[in-house]
């Protein structure tokens, strides 16, 4: 019979060992489907890849709570200083004001994130919920007079959102939830064609999962033989394109409904706010090759590793490119 190891041994602080025993819980797990129903139900049509932030290249909440958090800082701040409750108290208001916009880009985000990371999630949201109810009874007392209670609730609100924000950057940097998860592709990829299959291995309209250095390469050849690559891992949360759906020049990513462009990996649809790395392709002697695109977006010179030395295509005098 196996035996969980004590954390002592392991040597793990209480604070970590808590947060792995939240994601491993699934008590919650009813309550998070019916909120993530209703949040990706809400009719936000177009504006729901702006919330997620596709326009910006990466998610728009940790940016949009900069100015809660930063209003409510400096109010406690303030709230050292005798004589400045007013000051403090306009600042409370401007938090409470921005956190609503805060909220919603987070919600579209968690909606879109695997169990593990929406049981850390909803204790976020709710640690940030209790924030927003005790600044609001804060600005309540300073509004009717009771500026030492108003200094109280405030300082109470603090914790609550100090605590969010720490499981908010468990979220975004132990979690990984909002990284972009093919970033890594262009650094491991080594330069250069590399042979894929023969073309018949590739049937028309039909992702195919290859491999180049290790790296899962989505491949879909068009009618006419035109090949598109991209990197096969969704850029969102890793999900498998090459059990998508192309439609239209693009493929769907099975998971949670990120669009990519077959012809340059962009993001045409979210929640993926970063676009797929994409591969160049060519045909040689019945055979599929594909190098990895520069970042200005041209081809590799034709025929020729990076070192110089003639490729086995050119030495047999040329070859083909498509795609």
């Amino acid at each position: 019979m196996s035996k969980k190891p004590d954390r002592r041994l392991t040597g793990q602080n209480r604070m970590l060992w808590l947060l792995d025993v939240l994601e491993r819980d699934p008590r919650a797990d009813a309550v998070i489907d019916v909120l993530t129903g209703r949040v990706r139900a809400l009719p936000l049509g177009r504006a729901r890849d702006g919330l997620h932030g596709r326009w910006l290249g990466h998610p728009v909440h940790p940016l949009a709570v900069q100015l809660p958090i930063g209003s409510w800082m400096s109010a406690a701040v303030l709230d050292l200083w005798p004589g400045r409750s007013r000051e403090a108290g306009l600042l409370v208001g401007v938090g409470l004001a921005a956190a609503g916009p805060a909220a919603l880009t987070g919600a579209v985000d968690w909606a879109e994130l695997r169990r593990q990371q929406t049981r850390v999630g909803l204790v976020h949201a709710v640690a940030n919920t209790a924030a927003v109810g005790l600044y609001g009874a804060s600005l309540l007392c300073r509004l009717t007079g009771r500026s030492g209670a108003g200094r109280a609730y405030g300082f109470l609100g603090l914790t609550a959102v100090s605590l969010g924000g720490m499981l908010g950057g468990h979220l975004a940097y132990r979690q990984a939830s909002g990284a972009n998860h093919a970033e890594e592709v262009p650094h491991v990829v080594s330069e250069g064609w590399h042979r894929i299959g023969a073309v018949d291995e590739f049937p028309v309209g039909e992702p195919v999962r290859r491999a180049v250095d290790d790296v899962p390469v989505l491949v879909v050849r068009e009618i006419g033989g035109t090949f598109h690559a991209l990197a096969e891992r969704c850029s969102h949360l890793a999900g498998p394109l090459s059990e998508g759906t192309v439609a239209d020049g693009c493929v769907r990513c099975p998971w949670h409904g990120s669009v990519f462009r077959l012809s340059d990996g962009w993001n045409v649809r979210g929640p993926a706010t970063a676009p797929q790395p994409a591969f160049d392709t060519r045909v040689v002697d019945g055979h599929v090759e594909v190098s990895l695109r520069r970042e200005d977006g041209t081809q590799r010179p034709a025929g020729r590793e990076t070192d110089g030395t003639p490729t086995e295509a050119e030495e047999d005098g040329g070859h083909e490119y498509s795609g």
